[in-house]
C-alpha cells in the first residue's frame, strides 16, 4: 500500500491549500515532511493560476515543532545541522513568496509550528488554538527563524520571556500580542480562511508581491530607502493591466478583474 504523504496539497478558485499531514505526531518536522514541504512550495510559486496561498495541519495540531525521534536519530552534527538548516529554509521560502500566505492555526503551534506560523503573512487562529516556543523544555533554542521573527512581533523583553519560559499561550493572548490576526470559533475556521483567501487571490497579485517584498524588508531599511523603494515599485506597478484595469473598474463601479499583468 502506497504510503500517505506527509504534506498535502490542494488548489481551487486560485488559492493552494497547503495541509501538514502527519496528524498522529502533532505534524511535527521529520526530513520526509520537510523535503515534500519544500517541493511543495517550490511547486506554489512556480504555479501562475496560484495567488494565495493556505497554511494549515491535519488533525488536532498545526505543527507541534520537530519530530523528538527524528531529532534523537541525527547523530551526526553536520546530519543535525543540516536538517535544521532546510526546515529553516522553509520559513525563507514563505517569506520570500511573492504571494500572500495566510497561516490557519488550527490547533498547538509549538517550537517550529509557531515560528512557521509567524513566516506567514496573516494569522488566522482557533479559539482553541495555543502557541509556545518550546524549544528550552528539550534543552535547544528556537529555530525556523524564531529568534529574527518574534521579536519583530512582540518586542524583544516579551520575545525573550516567551522563548526562556516556553509558556503556553492561548488565542486571546496570542490575539493581544500581535501574534495572530483573528481568533474565529473552531467550526468556522475553514470557511472563514477559505474566503478571505479567496478575497487575496482576486485582489492585484503584482502589488501584493511587491508589497510584500518591500515590508519584509521595512524593519532594516531608513526612511530614505524605503521612499525610493515605494518610487521604483509604484512605477512599475503604474504601467501594469492591473493598474488600468483598476482604475477602471473604480470609474465603472465595477469589481476589478485582475490577470497579474
Amino acid at each position: 500500500m502506497m504510503q500517505e504523504k506527509t504534506v498535502i496539497l490542494e488548489k481551487c478558485n486560485g488559492v493552494a491549500t497547503i495541509t501538514l499531514n502527519r496528524p498522529a505526531t502533532m505534524n511535527s518536522l521529520n526530513r520526509e515532511l520537510v523535503d515534500e514541504f519544500t517541493a511543495i512550495l517550490h511547486e506554489v510559486q512556480s504555479d501562475g493560476d496560484v495567488k494565495a496561498v493556505v497554511l494549515t495541519g491535519n488533525g488536532r495540531a498545526f505543527c507541534a515543532g520537530g519530530d523528538l525521534s527524528y531529532l534523537a536519530s541525527l547523530t551526526e552534527p553536520a546530519a543535525a545541522r543540516g536538517f535544521i538548516a532546510d526546515a529553516g529554509n522553509i520559513a525563507a521560502m514563505i517569506m520570500n513568496m511573492e504571494k500572500p500566505v495566510v497561516a490557519m492555526v488550527n490547533g498547538v503551534a509549538a517550537g517550529a509550528g509557531f515560528n512557521l506560523a509567524l513566516a506567514c503573512d496573516i494569522v488566522y487562529c482557533a479559539k482553541t488554538a495555543r502557541f509556545g516556543q518550546s524549544f528550552v523544555k528539550v534543552g535547544l533554542v528556537p529555530d525556523c527563524g524564531g529568534m529574527y521573527l518574534l521579536p519583530k512581533v512582540v518586542g524583544m523583553h516579551k520575545a525573550k520571556e516567551l522563548m526562556f519560559t516556553a509558556d503556553l499561550i492561548d488565542a486571546e493572548t496570542a490575539l493581544d500580542l500581535g501574534v495572530v490576526n483573528h481568533v474565529v470559533d473552531d467550526a468556522l475556521l475553514p470557511e472563514t480562511v477559505c474566503q478571505f483567501a479567496e478575497k487575496l487571490a482576486n485582489s492585484a497579485p503584482i502589488a501584493i508581491g511587491l508589497m510584500k517584498r518591500v515590508l519584509n524588508r521595512s524593519n532594516n531599511l531608513d526612511l530614505e530607502t524605503v521612499l525610493e523603494f515605494e518610487a521604483d515599485v509604484q512605477a512599475l506597478c503604474m504601467q501594469t493591466a492591473d493598474h488600468k484595469e483598476g482604475v477602471a473598474a473604480f470609474k465603472e463601479k465595477r469589481v476589478p478583474q485582475f490577470t497579474g499583468k
